[in-house]
């Protein structure tokens, strides 16, 4: 079980709760990052799969205060209905906190949509809920202390990468992408940079990212660490973390599904 938040107020802690894709795997489940700092309990994605992992690693799934979504396709997103479903009717007592869905202009538009065919409990649970599309370049205030900012990526046309900057340091989560400058630039100095490490070298392509070029971007962007994740198959008969550390010296991690860090001073958990 992994324990949660012991560190206080003053810890930004990531576990990657779902390191995978759309591609059934054993080990993996789709995209979902836990990242939780004091009060603030946040899923970066929501994959199918990310109810039974929270559970699974002993998370506090009930408590999860934002959920930020990087774009629009299903193995982002899928168990996001699921998770209102959850905190609806097996919260005891019945959930009071406000719920926030957050991410690329679109996303308010999605939710409505969804909601035509679950039905008006996904937008009024019981409890309160915000849908909020966020812009480029508007910090998006979490809390007093953890602001959200996004940044267009090479993926769909409302992909972002997302930015979670706190007093000890920044998290950057590249979502998926292709490889891009203007990425590295904006995520320049970051104490975490977790990034999508799809394929392999041989069928790289625009959209997505291979080992070595997820080396290459946490190289030009300067980040002290590099967290590498949504893994297809064919990419892990190799070894990601060796092959991106060919272009960056800094540590790289492989991480599998309930792998944890600490954002600010290096340390993994």
């Amino acid at each position: 079980m992994v324990e949660v938040g012991g560190g206080g107020r003053g810890n930004m802690e990531l576990i990657t709760v779902g390191t995978g894709t759309v591609a059934p795997h054993a080990r993996r489940t789709c995209a979902c990052h836990w990242v939780s700092r004091g009060e603030l309990r946040v899923l970066l994605d929501c994959g199918a799969g990310t109810l039974h992992r929270l559970a699974e690693f002993g998370l506090p799934w009930h408590q999860v205060s934002h959920v930020i979504l990087s774009h629009f396709h299903p193995d982002h997103w899928g168990e996001l209905p699921m998770l209102v479903y959850a905190l609806k009717y097996t919260t005891e007592p019945p959930r009071k906190e406000p719920f926030v869905i957050l991410g690329p202009p679109g996303v308010v538009r999605l939710l409505r949509t969804l909601a035509e065919g679950y039905g008006d409990w996904l937008l009024d649970p019981g409890f309160p809920i915000g849908i909020l599309d966020v812009r480029d370049g508007e910090p998006f205030p979490l809390n007093a202390d953890v602001n959200l900012e996004t940044f267009p990526v090479p993926h769909t046309d409302e992909s972002v990468a997302l930015s979670l900057d706190a007093p000890e340091g920044r998290l950057v989560y590249t979502g998926d992408t292709g490889p891009s400058s203007e990425l590295a630039r904006w995520a320049g100095g970051c104490d975490l940079l977790l990034a999508e490490c799809s394929l392999p070298e041989s069928r790289a392509m625009d959209t997505h990212l291979t080992p070595e070029k997820a080396g290459d971007l946490a190289n030009e962007a300067g980040a002290k660490r590099l967290v590498l994740t949504h893994f297809y198959p064919p990419v892990e008969t190799s070894d990601p973390a060796k092959l991106a550390g060919t272009r960056f010296r800094g540590p790289v991690t492989a991480a599998q599904d309930g792998d944890r860090f600490t954002i600010g001073d290096g340390r993994r958990s």
